[in-house]
């Protein structure tokens, strides 16, 4: 089937095989022999004033045993590659000279499957890039030890420490590789920071007023607890090196050893900036005091290109009422390299806007600045309202995802799940530019949807596919509401037993379609996993085809055992996407990265301006998308309005 993408004339998705799709005191940029190496900005894309500023990634090379007798070599495509670009693979044994191991430069997939390697040695491999036939500067090798096992993952080692919850992937360091930040949920509660090969940066102590870790009302410096955050890791003054956003109060220790104290008050709460490479905070400014009478606010943090330009720190916060019902606060701030100024509030006071348990930050209207959305209402890039969903009916739910659902219509689509409503509303379908909505699923009472997804799954139906559950998050009482094609809204499998769990996604195997992590909603038989609904033989969630059982590596979920990963994210490799977990105890990073060829050539999704803006989203965590539609029947995205920073 051919779709029409709205920028673009049609082609297929086989098109995408021979083409290029598809980033306070002052830092110092990096040099010009630090720089990382890659193609410079290239074409109209990188020439245009109003581009954002995004990350200058490197190839993110990546190898992992894929049999016996196999590696699977895997690397980014960037944003601003030109059209024809090719790649050859070199490999090193035993620390001799590189030999190029294929014949032609390749313009397929951003992969290759090395069956030749001596696997009982250290082989390193890296990328030549190579355009208008000419060979560019290499790649930094990826090492692959000598007997390595068999398996998809990549191990990053950490300190001994506590459980983590979350983990955040910016360049600290301004190398080009992602680097890790993660908390540990200890009391009090700590903040790290590690290199991409895992040396150890630098830790922040929250403090006395991090030990209260109520998931509605704790201490003023506690974060990650419930559906807030109140961290996120970005690269915010465009400079090459991501920093460290958090919510602070007093008695917080940062990396470099000071203390934050700012007066008697510890319910006061300020915004910091914290230097990416050393810990240490760069500026800081206090919480709007609108709420605060009511005690500490938690917080959701994220980034968004509100000008389309630059990139702005934005705030989710909410206290509890003494009534019970909650203060909700959104703003906005800019980190210039040495101060940080709030550059819009807004204050939902006893209007009708329902909020949810994440945030979605993305460009609705494709004007190409950056919108801010709840569940049920959407800010415009300064800070007014936009739209609210509550006058059709719309109310408090879980989740909720912003993406090109379906690409036979114009712009992107919204669509949430509702939880304990009034009058039975189950989910419902929306125009995201407008808020209006296209259609609803309701039920007889009680009508309480749990969870919710979004994912194109079945190639029999043109876009995505929209699915969720009501009653009780678990397999024998959460009632499966069907598997509908959302353009259509008709369902897609007949059985509703016969649709997958909705938890996350995952694009994994190589084909367009979307693949899911999952894990059974009880912790005693938690089971994560990858797994694939096949439409040509649906089964019961737990019977679904596995791909990956994580437990056969040595893996555990956020905080040991909850239903949810640390992160999943296109973070090395080609487009696909890494689950990143740890070990049980908690000294490694355990990133599951696909072991499985594909010939689909896109950029890193992490030059996608949408997808990256979730990369920085955490709340209860649920899969980012991005702002074209990646399934079956796709056609070649666009080049992203991008530019990258430093240099």
């Amino acid at each position: 089937m051919t779709t029409r993408h709205r920028r673009g004339r049609p082609r297929r998705l086989t098109t995408l095989i021979a083409l290029t799709g598809l980033a306070l005191g002052a830092v110092t940029a990096p040099a010009a022999s630090d720089a990382v190496p890659g193609p410079a900005p290239h074409g109209d894309a990188a020439g245009k004033a109003g581009a954002r500023v995004m990350e200058r990634l490197d190839r993110g090379v990546v190898a992992v045993r894929s049999g016996e007798k196999e590696v699977l070599v895997s690397w980014r495509l960037l944003g601003l590659d030109p059209e024809g670009i090719g790649f050859d693979v070199e490999r090193s044994t035993d620390g001799g000279p590189y030999r190029k191991l294929n014949r032609k430069p390749l313009t397929g997939g951003t992969n290759y499957v090395d069956a030749t390697a001596d696997l009982g040695k250290l082989n390193r491999y890296r990328i030549r890039p190579v355009i208008d036939r000419r060979p560019q500067p290499p790649s930094k090798p990826f090492a692959l030890s000598a007997g390595h096992a068999v398996e998809p993952v990549v191990r990053v080692p950490l300190r001994a420490g506590g459980p983590v919850k979350f983990v955040w992937v910016g360049d600290l360091d301004g190398d080009g590789a992602y680097d890790y930040v993660l908390d540990r949920q200890t009391a009090p509660q700590k903040i790290e920071a590690y290199r991409s090969d895992g040396t150890f940066l630098w830790e922040m102590d929250l403090g006395p007023n991090s030990m209260e870790q109520d998931n509605i009302e704790g201490g003023s410096s506690t974060v990650d607890v419930g559906h807030n955050d109140g961290v996120t890791v970005y690269d915010l003054d465009s400079d090459g090196q991501a920093e460290v956003a958090i919510r602070i109060a007093n008695g917080v220790t940062f990396g470099d050893g000071r203390t934050f104290t700012a007066g008697a008050d510890d319910t006061a709460q300020f915004m910091a900036i914290v230097d990416g490479r050393t810990g240490r905070l760069r500026a800081s400014a206090p919480v709007p005091g609108d709420y605060t009478a009511d005690g500490p606010m938690y917080a959701r943090f994220g980034v968004g290109y509100l000008d389309g330009k630059t990139p702005s720190l934005v705030a989710y916060m909410k206290n509890r009422i003494g009534n019970g019902d909650f203060n909700l606060m959104e703003s906005a701030w800019r980190f210039d390299g040495r101060s940080l100024r709030l550059q819009w509030k807004f204050l939902r006071g006893d209007q009708n806007l329902p909020d949810g348990h994440n945030t979605r930050i993305v460009d609705v209207d494709g004007d190409g600045r950056d919108e801010v959305g709840e569940i049920g209402f959407v800010l415009n890039g300064d800070g007014t309202l936009r739209y609210s969903l509550a006058p059709q009916g719309v109310r408090h739910g879980d989740r909720w995802f912003i993406a090109d659902i379906d690409p036979g219509r114009p712009g992107l689509e919204g669509y949430g799940i509702q939880q304990d409503h009034p009058d039975g509303l189950l989910d419902y379908y929306y125009d995201a530019r407008t808020g209006s909505i296209i259609w609803k699923h309701s039920s007889a009472l009680p009508a309480d949807a749990g969870r919710g997804m979004v994912a194109d799954i079945d190639p029999r139906h043109p876009g995505m596919e929209v699915w969720s559950i009501n009653g009780e998050v678990n397999y024998e009482q959460g009632r499966p509401t069907g598997l509908y094609n959302a353009a259509t809204n008709r369902l897609t499998e007949p059985d509703t037993t016969k649709q997958p769990w909705p938890h996350m996604g995952v694009w994994w195997d190589g084909d367009p379609l979307r693949e899911l992590f999952n894990a059974d909603p009880f912790p005693d038989r938690r089971d994560a996993r990858i797994e694939k609904w096949d439409p040509a033989n649906p089964a019961p969630p737990p019977a679904l085809p596995r791909l990956v059982t994580t437990s056969a590596y040595g893996a555990v979920t956020a905080n040991g055992n909850a239903v949810y990963p640390h992160l999943v994210a296109d973070i090395f490799g080609d487009w696909r996407e890494e689950v990143v977990l740890t070990s049980p105890d908690y000294d490694e990073l355990v990133i599951f990265t696909t072991d499985r060829p594909s010939d689909i050539r896109l950029y890193t999704l992490a030059h996608n301006p949408a997808y990256r803006n979730g990369m920085t989203l955490k709340g209860y965590l649920q899969s980012s998308n991005v702002d074209y539609f990646l399934g079956h029947g796709m056609t070649t995205p666009p080049r992203p309005k991008i530019r990258y920073a430093g240099r």
